[in-house]
């Protein structure tokens, strides 16, 4: 049976109304694409403009526009004659993406380990604290967490642009990345984290690259107990075992 979108979800919390002065159509993308990153809202959920434009008490205008530049971001589905539907997540798009991420990160952290101050050392650490309280399998703070860490390198590194402009490509590793902290022990990507924070504060620019390759590429170990668990959730799957081969080959 298909997913349907439910007005009960814990989504009505975001409101449209109260975050900013952006234009309704702006804020409704943003409400969506949080939640379908998120996982809140699962591949194959169908949408309704109708039911969307009653639930967050809009018009169907600017869900409409929502809708459109969602599915230009390969997040939504048209299906003709059927409906508008949450998209399975694309692995070419995120092993590309992740790839892409991988090569500026690594940058960044050789950047950090040079030019990083003990303050800045002080504030990483502080992160990793709060990583490390937060409860097992709260996929959204474990996220969010990761994503204050990678931004606080790149300010080290004086690369906030490039880590921003990289934001923008990655929605669909996003989506795997919810998935994975949902299932993998915290305490990998903690100690993860916590080796790149060493290196940094070693000014180690090697070490600190090699850390952070080794982190990115979690993703080929976490991913195919998830797939195997949840099939429905991706396209184009094919692609993930020929960059294990290659991770495999570059680690060996």
């Amino acid at each position: 049976m298909t997913n349907t979108a439910s007005p009960e979800r814990s989504a009505q919390a975001e409101t449209t109304s109260s975050t900013n002065d952006l234009p309704a159509a702006v804020q409704m993308h943003n409400v969506l694409r949080s939640r379908i990153i998120s996982g809140d809202l699962v591949p194959g959920t169908r949408l309704s403009e109708q039911e969307i434009a009653d639930q967050y008490k809009l018009s169907r205008q600017p869900v409409r526009e929502a809708f459109i530049r969602l599915a230009g971001e390969g997040l939504l589905e048209v299906r003709p004659q059927r409906g508008t539907f949450v998209s399975r997540i694309d692995m070419d798009w995120v092993l590309g993406t992740r790839f892409i991420r991988e090569s500026v990160e690594a940058d960044i952290a050789r950047f950090a380990a040079r030019l990083a101050q003990p303050q800045q050392i002080v504030t990483l650490r502080e992160i990793l604290e709060r990583q490390a309280a937060i409860p097992q399998g709260d996929a959204k703070a474990l996220v969010s967490v990761d994503q204050e860490f990678h931004y606080a390198l790149a300010a080290i590194a004086g690369q906030t642009q490039a880590w921003t402009h990289l934001q923008g490509l990655k929605v669909h590793l996003d989506r795997v990345r919810h998935l994975v902290s949902a299932v993998t022990p915290k305490d990998i990507m903690l100690d993860q984290h916590r080796a790149v924070v060493e290196a940094i504060a070693d000014g180690d620019p090697d070490r600190a690259e090699a850390a952070m390759r080794l982190h990115l590429r979690r993703v080929f170990g976490d991913l195919p107990a998830i797939m195997q668990l949840s099939p429905q959730y991706f396209d184009k799957v094919d692609q993930l075992e020929a960059c294990m081969h290659y991770d495999s080959a570059e680690n060996a």
